[in-house]
């Protein structure tokens, strides 16, 4: 079963459009099991395919925290048909990605996700037309303004595509209130690179906003130009592909920490 997600467990384990591209590469297998299931393990809830535990590529077992979310990647199994679809996938994708590039490195992981915080999607504004100016501002202010309240985190913004520097403080603060688990850290690292803000992803993660509405911060430009000139059928197709990863992401967070699973 392991070398099913070889090519999924590749240099960027965490980026899941990188694990999309390398899952569409991959010649598919047959299905060779009945049942999926789950068990009590050691740490958490296994995986099983008629009865043996899924292992990552490397042979580790994957062992989940919370039973929700043991569930909902057995579902994955459970639903494939004749043959297995990784790309169908993106719980069992993440689940190996923690499990291989994040349990044991959660500090390299978390300062890799706070060096978004440089860059942040929401420091960069739009100096015209003015609707654009102002959608940008009603769902990205919020946002900043609760990282300043919150998290004593005040940041710069930019008009245009220029660089402006961050200042140090602002950055530590907003890289101390990163959770510290690994489950946590790699579904805000996804979540981040999905949306191109660290930011949107830790106001998910502190429930400043919901799924919904990061979502569609994260998409604010992209939605005013559909809103002008109509939609791009292939962009479209990819915008779906990305929001699956970015769902999975929002399960892995809801469920390990407790909360109610709620889709974008």
């Amino acid at each position: 079963m392991r070398e099913l997600f070889d090519g999924v467990a590749g240099q960027s384990r965490l980026d899941p459009q990188e694990a999309v591209r390398a899952a569409s590469r991959a010649p598919l297998r047959k299905r060779f099991y009945a049942e999926a299931g789950v068990v009590e393990a050691e740490g958490g809830f296994a995986i099983t395919l008629d009865g043996k535990p899924i292992k990552t590529p490397s042979g580790r077992q994957v062992v989940i925290p919370a039973k929700l979310l043991a569930d909902a990647v057995a579902a994955e199994w459970a639903g494939q048909a004749e043959t297995i679809d990784p790309m169908t996938m993106p719980l069992t994708r993440l689940a190996n990605s923690v499990v291989e590039g994040v349990v044991d490195r959660v500090d390299l992981v978390s300062d890799d996700l706070a060096k978004y915080l440089q860059s942040d999607l929401l420091f960069y504004r739009a100096g015209h037309p003015e609707g654009l100016v102002a959608r940008e501002a009603a769902h990205w202010d919020p946002v900043l303004f609760w990282a300043a309240e919150t998290l004593g985190a005040h940041f710069i913004l930019s008009e245009g595509i220029v660089h402006v520097a961050q200042p140090e403080q602002a950055i530590a603060a907003a890289r101390a209130a990163l959770p510290s688990d690994p489950w946590s850290v790699a579904a805000l690292h996804v979540i981040t690179t999905l949306t191109g803000s660290a930011l949107l992803a830790l106001a998910l993660a502190h429930g400043a906003r919901d799924a919904d509405q990061v979502w569609a911060a994260a998409h604010v430009d992209e939605d005013w130009n559909i809103d002008q000139w109509g939609v791009d059928e292939e962009a479209a197709g990819r915008r779906a592909a990305r929001l699956k990863d970015f769902a999975a992401a929002v399960t892995v967070l809801e469920a390990v920490n407790g909360l109610p699973t709620q889709g974008p």
